[in-house]
């Protein structure tokens, strides 16, 4: 008889309903309510209460529910969303969903909960009170101020969203219901009950070799169903993203290169697993040297990490144009610089999760991935399985950013379920999820540049060595993308740029918003502020002088005719630039120790994958009951695919979009969308989509001879088409698919190659954005407060302004976090406490200007946007600093010691 079968019951009402639980007085409260009493509208992101995403109600009051013993739960009242006082939470969720608020969702339950409790004391909050109220609960996504709108709205008047989801109406999500009320699900809420656990055994050392014990002794204990090396994988021990770069074991097989790489797995029982010690699993470690920075890991006699790479260079990009040579030489002004970048860590909420089981012989995998079937090609190669044998169906995925295209969690589940013949789950720990998942690459960078007194640039040189840790993940996509980013959005007649991805004994770093552009734009537009300054020009003015324009030629010769929109970007900051630069120098005329600082930065990106095919495939279809079906594959993680691509569908075929019924993605019934990075889902699944629905339509005219622009409606088992045209859908053959109508369209936008220097057409299209902060500095403590952000965003065509906003306030807020106070260190930052990530009190105000210049590629003129959103907002913080203090801060984050460190030694006392 276990512990729990005797334990007194510990008894509380759970949402108005009176409920009990045996298990012991010190488990979490948490867990109880997630595992025992399927309240999955409780979230766990850290299990240390330093995300707040578990938040309840504890009689009233919010507490973290991963820090509540159950024993404090007893005879009291206990409430998570769902239970929330139904008055409140109607005007809660209407207004969340009206702003915005929820983007991923995987924090707005302990947001709306939180908030809850604010408004059943104060029913008209005020944006500091709802700051202070829900300051202990972390969001990744929305950059917070969207979170505040909606929650102090609540008490006055919710907006009314009334459109019809036409291309520009600022529709609300339409998959947003479920991230309000509660029901969403993440990759650990959807394992079937009596599901195994997969636990993994990792390396403790940055570079180590090892030798297992006696494993059968593992394999006997009760209630362990199996023990996982290397000798298991039935396929290639080896994943990654990119060809040629597939260097990633599954489980190391002789040597571990990073701290936290999977050595062995068990798969047990869920109590079997929990009580497991990692410490007694029979492995042997004898540690190695290490290197795990750039310049030891180049180092004559340094450790290599994989064969065939000298000096453990991974590989390297390049791009060249002009002579830099000549270029510095008919500069009246030189100048260079030195810059520094660090590891930075994605911090979803939601640590990576999913489970697996066999189905009818095949290996269904529900997982949290913003890449379904490229990570169902991988682990087709790793399990030696025939592609159509895996099934992957995507969950929620509660905040991705670029980690989650990455194979995780996934085969651990699958090798589980497929030796074992059960579902197996698994959630890594915080811990876990920091060890292990990439990173943002560090960069080093030399950059040069050289300008006429006239303002006109010259010449720019850059050279930048990024840590790619142990594996290349998507470290190749960076060395490639950085030298054609590195001269920012200018026209720069003699240009040079070098990058190299460098192995080190480091997590892998990888894919993370930018691919390494933020890091080289904040070498390149500082410099910028430096070149003006040099020659007595306004920075803004410097910036729109030899800004690119239609008809002018990238770096790498690329020439578009329309849609370049940086100057429009820039002169949409002019009057708040004016503005601010007046406000802060009279600010600090009165002020000894704050100084106040204004700073502006550009930024471009450019959409899509780099000089590769790139395609994306939608389906559509109509049933005989008249319903109008959109397969939709691109997978949704946050930033709105699944509301864009419908609005693009639905205004191409021609209805509104509450006559779309989607389908999301799903390996087995959605075609490839590709995978959701590199702002690539608006421009290319949504030109997909629109080919799709024009396919669609023009099937539907052409059947009773209709003119190209009539209108179509849908009823009951008929399309009606003006003019007095209906088709009778019950009288059509109906496919294996369920259709009796069907289009399917693939878009795949029009690259070149790449020559030796770097020249071609590497992108169909750029975005283009510019960045202003305001900041305050404490001299005394070289502490930086941001107080405001105005960013103005070229976006061809807004699909759904309000989703743009959404995007950019939080690109802007991650931006924020990079500048100023995200560092992960290897092998010691394993928390979100020692870990910042900007908080609801660190984001303030932040304006966003659309600004529209139609791409000629894009569908209906949209460009992309995800990456582009923070990619200015580091360098236009740092210029701020400087214009506050005159003090130039080259390395990344601005942390206090290091901005107080730079001020002493410009003479600040």
């Amino acid at each position: 008889m276990s512990k729990s079968d005797t334990q007194d019951a510990i008894a509380f009402t759970l949402n108005g309903a009176a409920t009990q639980s045996r298990a012991a007085p010190s488990a979490r409260l948490s867990a109880v309510l997630r595992e025992e009493q399927g309240a999955k509208d409780v979230k766990v992101g850290c299990n240390a209460g330093d995300c707040g995403a578990c938040t309840v109600l504890l009689d009233g009051a919010p507490v973290c529910a991963c820090l509540t013993p159950l024993a404090q739960a007893q005879g009291r009242d206990v409430q998570t969303l769902r239970g929330v006082s139904p008055d409140i939470l109607e005007r809660l969720q209407a207004s969340f969903t009206a702003h915005q608020a929820a983007q991923c969702g995987i924090c707005t339950p302990a947001m709306m909960v939180s908030a809850a409790a604010l408004i059943a004391k104060v029913p008209n909050p005020s944006a500091a009170e709802v700051e202070h109220a829900l300051g202990g609960v972390l969001c990744r996504c929305t950059g917070y101020r969207k979170i505040i709108d909606a929650v102090v709205a609540v008490g006055s008047a919710v907006p009314e969203i009334d459109a019809r989801g036409a291309v520009g109406d600022a529709i609300s999500r339409i998959d947003g219901r479920a991230k309000v009320d509660g029901t969403e699900r993440f990759g650990d809420d959807v394992a079937p009950g009596g599901a195994l656990v997969a636990l993994v055994i990792r390396s403790p050392y940055p570079h180590a070799a090892f030798d297992f014990g006696d494993l059968e002794t593992v394999r006997g204990l009760d209630g362990i169903e199996a023990v996982l090396t290397a000798k298991d994988i039935p396929g290639t021990n080896l994943f990654g993203t990119i060809p040629g770069f597939i260097d990633q074991p599954v489980f190391a097989e002789a040597v571990t290169r990073f701290k936290g790489e999977a050595v062995a797995a068990l798969i047990g029982e869920a109590a079997a697993i929990a009580g497991f010690d990692s410490a007694d699993f029979p492995v042997v470690w004898r540690q190695l040297p290490a290197v795990q920075d750039v310049t030891a890991a180049q180092a004559s006699g340094a450790p290599q990490l994989h064969d065939g790479h000298e000096k453990n260079v991974m590989c390297g990009g390049f791009v060249s144009h002009g002579d830099v040579a000549q270029g510095m030489g008919d500069a009246d002004v030189v100048l260079e610089g030195s810059y520094e970048t660090s590891f930075v860590e994605h911090a979803y909420i939601e640590p990576e999760a999913g489970f697996a089981e066999m189905v009818d012989g095949r290996l269904h995998l529900h997982v949290c991935t913003q890449a379904p079937v490229m990570n169902q090609e991988a682990l087709a190669g790793v399990l030696a399985l025939a592609k159509g044998d895996i099934r992957i169906v995507p969950t929620a995925v509660g905040g991705g950013f670029g980690s989650k295209l990455d194979l995780t969690v996934h085969p651990f589940l699958a090798l589980g379920a497929m030796v074992t013949g059960r579902p197996v789950r698994m959630a890594y720990s915080r811990v876990e999820s920091m060890a292990t998942s990439t990173k943002r690459h560090p960069g080093r960078i030399k950059i040069k540049g050289g300008v006429r007194r006239d303002g006109t640039l010259t010449g720019l040189s850059f050279k930048g060595d990024f840590n790619t840790g142990a594996y290349a993940s998507w470290g190749p996509t960076v060395a490639n993308r950085v030298p054609l980013h590195a001269s920012g959005p200018y026209r720069i007649p003699n240009y040079r740029a070098e990058a190299k991805g460098i192995y080190t004994h480091c997590p892998p770093a990888g894919a993370f918003r930018g691919f390494g552009v933020p890091q080289s734009a904040i070498a390149q537009e500082t410099l910028f502020d430096e070149l003006a300054a040099a020659i007595g020009m306004d920075p803004l003015d410097f910036r729109l002088l030899n800004a690119l324009d239609n008809g002018a030629a990238t770096v790498s010769g690329q020439v578009f005719d329309q849609g370049v929109g940086v100057k429009a970007c820039l002169e949409a900051l002019r009057l708040a630039w004016e503005s601010e630069k007046a406000a802060c120098a009279a600010f600090n005329d009165g002020s000894a120790y704050l100084k106040r600082g204004v700073g502006i930065a550009a930024g471009w990106y450019g959409c899509g994958n780099t000089s590769m095919a790139n395609p994306s495939t939608i389906k559509c279809g109509l049933r005989p009951d008249g319903t109008l079906v959109l397969h939709q594959g691109a997978v949704d993680i946050g930033q709105g695919s699944n509301t864009v691509i419908t609005q693009i569908f639905a205004q191409s075929f021609g209805v509104d979009v509450d006559q779309v019924s989607l389908v999301g993605a799903d390996t087995d019934l959605t075609p490839d969308a590709g995978k959701t990075s590199a702002s690539r889902q608006t421009f290319v699944t949504g030109n997909a989509a629109k080919l799709s629905g024009e396919s669609l339509r023009r099937q539907l005219l052409t059947l009773v001879n209709a003119a190209e622009d009539a209108v179509i409606s849908l009823g009951d088992r008929a399309v009606h088409i003006a003019g007095g045209h209906s088709i009778d859908l019950t009288r059509m053959d109906v496919g294996e698919d369920g259709f009796v109508m069907r289009a399917v369209a693939s878009y795949d936008p029009p690259t070149a190659p790449l020559d030796a220097n770097g020249q071609g057409a590497p992108y169909a299209q750029f975005g283009y954005a510019a960045h202003l902060a305001v900041v305050e500095v404490d001299t005394q403590l070289g502490a930086i407060k941001p107080l405001r952000f105005v960013a103005a965003h070229d976006v061809g065509q807004a699909i759904n302004p309000l989703l743009v906003e959404g995007q950019v306030q939080g690109g802007v807020a991650q931006g924020l976090g990079m500048a100023l106070m995200e560092e992960f260190i290897p092998g010691r930052t394993d928390n979100l406490h020692d870990y910042l990530i900007p908080t609801i009190g660190d984001v303030p105000p932040i304006e966003t200007v659309i600004v529209e210049e139609p791409d000629a590629h894009g569908p209906f003129g949209a460009k992309g946007l995800g990456e582009h959103a923070l990619i200015p907002t580091a360098p236009a913080i740092l210029n701020a600093v400087h214009f506050a203090t005159g003090v130039r801060l080259r390395h990344v984050p601005a942390l206090p010691h290091r901005v107080r460190a730079a001020l002493k030694e410009a003479g600040y006392a």
